[in-house]
């Protein structure tokens, strides 16, 4: 789970073009909306995409978007439950 972890912060600080963070700073307990990244509803849709296309993983809906996008851990946590590739 730290690998996936650590991949999701490379990742998200790659999809979002988060020029001012590194993948160092984000903490797995992090709020990642509105959140001290700035990231907002057009950047989950940006992260959904490489989500699905990364690891065949969807989030089709708001309610379990909001559960999946509490934090990083919430969201890899989801990743590793969810997908084809993670045992």
């Amino acid at each position: 789970m730290e690998l996936l972890l650590n991949e999701l912060k490379f990742k998200i600080v790659e999809t979002l073009n988060l020029d001012d963070l590194t993948p160092d700073e984000i903490d797995a307990d992090d709020q990642l909306v509105d959140g001290k990244m700035g990231i907002d509803s057009i950047d989950i849709l940006e992260l959904v995409m490489m989500i699905e296309k990364d690891y065949a993983v969807k989030i089709d809906n708001k309610e379990l978007g909001s559960k999946v996008f509490a934090s990083l851990k919430s969201l890899a946590r989801y990743i590793h439950e969810n997908s084809p590739g993670m045992s």
